[in-house]
């Protein structure tokens, strides 16, 4: 058997005020999978998501990626994990702030040490994998909201990361931008833990969902079992668009 992308083992997590984010939450997502992460605002996604590259620390529990096990305590075991999991932010603006979008891509693979012609090779390989060779030169503040996002997400995958995190990805997106970022996300073979309101995206994109709430998993199933029952959707606060049906 191959090992899980990601273990997360009775994970609990309660921030300095007090407040109890998760609650033993159990979850592993095989190689290759494609698993939506839902749930309500306030429900821990963002926590959760922050304990898959230990921005914070397993205070009980345990996560591993790639059967490595995360130890907030190592730097050299930060570095690794973080080059394992690529996390594209709702907002690509948070993530590109080089001169050019090539230098964006570069950025990552130059700090892990890659250099020369290998480090164009991978910068090249990036851009092609999201259809914006044509931009490398380009500064990113010239291109659409779409672009930047695309060019965001070769920014992780410049990393070759075990796991692609998404964080609403078709948010703010033209329906063709969300379309060609499907096709782009559907090409690609690797693990994608996508967070995401939108349901029919999570439908089109994911065979697997999970819906997070109150800090606890409440639902792990196929996403058409999960979008298909309305009562489990309307209990924790999660709503199809008006005339969309299952």
């Amino acid at each position: 058997m191959t090992t899980p992308s990601l273990e997360i083992k009775d994970l609990a997590f309660a921030y300095p005020d007090g407040n109890q984010a998760l609650f033993g939450v159990n979850l592993t997502v095989g190689q290759g999978e494609r698993v939506a992460l839902l749930g309500p605002n306030g429900a821990g996604k963002t926590t959760l998501v922050m304990h898959m590259n230990g921005i914070h620390p397993a205070a009980h529990g345990e996560v591993k990626v790639a059967g490595q096990l995360i130890d907030a305590s190592d730097k050299a075991n930060l570095r690794s994990i973080r080059s394992k999991v690529g996390i594209v932010f709702q907002d690509p603006d948070d993530q590109l702030f080089m001169p050019t979008v090539g230098e964006d891509v570069a950025f990552g693979p130059y700090n892990m040490g890659v250099r020369g012609d290998e480090l164009n090779r991978v910068v090249i390989e990036a851009l092609e994998l999201v259809g914006m060779t044509e931009f490398k030169d380009r500064p990113p503040h010239h291109l659409s909201f779409g672009q930047r996002r695309r060019v965001a997400v070769a920014t992780v995958l410049a990393m070759k990361p075990e796991i692609l995190v998404l964080d609403e990805p078709s948010s703010n997106l033209d329906p063709a931008s969300r379309r060609e970022l499907a096709d782009i996300l559907r090409s690609l073979a690797i693990t994608i833990v996508m967070v995401t309101h939108d349901l029919p995206y999570a439908l089109e994109l994911c065979e697997r969902a999970v819906i997070l709430s109150g800090g606890i998993i409440v639902a792990d199933k196929q996403t058409r079992e999960i979008l298909g029952d309305k009562n489990l959707l309307q209990a924790h606060r999660l709503e199809l668009p008006v005339g969309f049906s299952i």
